[in-house]
């Protein structure tokens, strides 16, 4: 009697058995199976601004793994954590690739906080322009400040201060506007067609 073995290593997702949802977005025409730099950089920080946004950010994407059925991908805190720790920005940067399927899964998952999100970021926003033609202390603001000073403790406390990326974001003014950049994507997530717009300007210069 012949016994075949599969070659599938056991909890990975087959192909065959992955969310249709992750069917939406493109394989990019790059030449590696794992993301460049810029797009492993790109998604941790995008999510780092949700974090920044309200709290149990890190959760919300837990939450959001589970009911997208993404949880054959994003399987953990630690697994998610690992995933993260691909950008080489990060104090714990880990040297493992982040597949294109992790990072589809976590695209996903951002683009449906935004969206969940999206009057708090366009409100964040208005303010933003708002007091900066008038050229008011953006501290004045309590609402967009907590957002800021969020985002600047979770950059300080989680990217290497040593590296030449984060070198050049030592001070709060050049964190604000990273902050403020990163909720414009946000709500670029949010509009039609967003998520897959947003998905492919994260290899933008990068395909062959």
């Amino acid at each position: 009697m012949n016994v075949s073995a599969s070659l599938t290593p056991f909890n990975s997702p087959t192909q065959e058995s992955l969310p249709m949802i992750l069917e939406t977005l493109p394989d990019p025409a790059i030449a590696s199976k794992g993301c460049p730099r810029r797009t492993r950089l790109q998604i941790d920080l995008i999510l780092l601004a949700i974090e920044a946004l309200e709290l149990g950010g890190s959760e919300a994407i837990l939450t959001f793994a589970q009911e997208l059925d993404l949880k054959g991908i994003i399987k953990d805190r630690v697994n998610l954590w690992r995933m993260r720790s691909s950008n080489p920005l990060r104090r714990a940067h880990i040297r493992r690739p982040l597949t294109i399927m992790e990072a589809k899964a976590l695209v996903v998952i951002a683009c449906y906080i935004a969206r969940r999100l999206t009057v708090v970021i366009r409100q964040l926003l208005m303010i933003y322009q708002q007091m900066d033609e008038k050229q008011i202390p953006l501290e004045q603001n309590l609402r967009l400040s907590n957002y800021l000073e969020r985002f600047r403790a979770h950059f300080k406390s989680r990217m290497n201060a040593r590296r030449s990326g984060v070198l050049a974001l030592t001070s709060d003014a050049k964190l604000d506007e990273l902050a403020i950049n990163l909720l414009g994507q946000l709500l670029f997530c949010t509009g039609t067609a967003g998520m897959q717009r947003f998905w492919i300007s994260l290899f933008d210069g990068e395909v062959e």
